[in-house]
């Protein structure tokens, strides 16, 4: 049976999580307001059949598929959050599994450096796909696992606040946010993304 390590939905992408989806995804691009799911399983390949269901199932967009060894993690999306949500629940169908079967995501690391120097700026910006981080601003750096709950941290804090998404990997064993901007939105920005995975439901893995 596939382990359902992610199961996260986005009502609505955020202007900026979506344009960073752009720059990345493969697939086809979501714009704002869209809405969005993503399905992380174990082991990889079987996403290729999730996706298949999901497609057959509804009227989705895949934005993402990608099969790692051990990972496999699948966005789709739609201007209809009725579509999102039944080819969400046809997927569980297929897998035998319910929502509350995903892992409850766990913050591994919460990070902020404040006023960073303008050869740390550099470096950072070096490794971005979305906007740039400026001298004596504040970095937000956000761990998580698994991966794919990085979208929902990500998205959730451009919500709370005026912030600049930098870079968000959210398939792997662990998923990172990379937000950068004014100290006193950052700071709002990291309490709503660690509010929004502290409050995500599910099974709590074993050592």
């Amino acid at each position: 049976m596939a382990d359902l390590r992610s199961y996260v939905f986005l009502d609505s992408l955020q202007p900026q999580y979506a344009a960073f989806l752009g720059t990345i995804a493969q697939g086809f691009l979501p714009v704002a307001g869209m809405a969005s799911l993503y399905v992380e399983i174990s082991p990889g390949i079987e996403i290729n059949r999730i996706t298949d269901v999901a497609l057959k199932a509804t009227r989705v967009t895949p934005g993402m598929q990608i099969v790692e060894r051990h990972f496999g993690m699948l966005e789709v999306h739609s201007d209809s959050q009725a579509d999102v949500r039944q080819a969400g629940q046809a997927i569980l169908d297929a897998l035998g599994l319910k929502e509350q079967d995903r892992h409850k995501p766990r913050v591994v690391s919460n990070e902020v450096v404040r006023n960073i120097e303008d050869t740390q700026s550099m470096l950072i910006n070096r490794m971005r796909h979305g906007n740039m981080i400026l001298a004596g601003q504040t970095l937000f750096v956000l761990e998580v696992e698994p991966a794919a709950y990085a979208a929902l941290a990500a998205n959730e804090a451009e919500k709370a606040a005026d912030i600049n998404i930098l870079e968000v990997r959210a398939v792997g064993s662990f998923g990172r946010v990379y937000i950068g901007g004014e100290e006193r939105d950052v700071v709002v920005a990291q309490e709503a993304a660690t509010q929004a995975i502290k409050a995500v439901t599910g099974k709590t893995k074993t050592k």
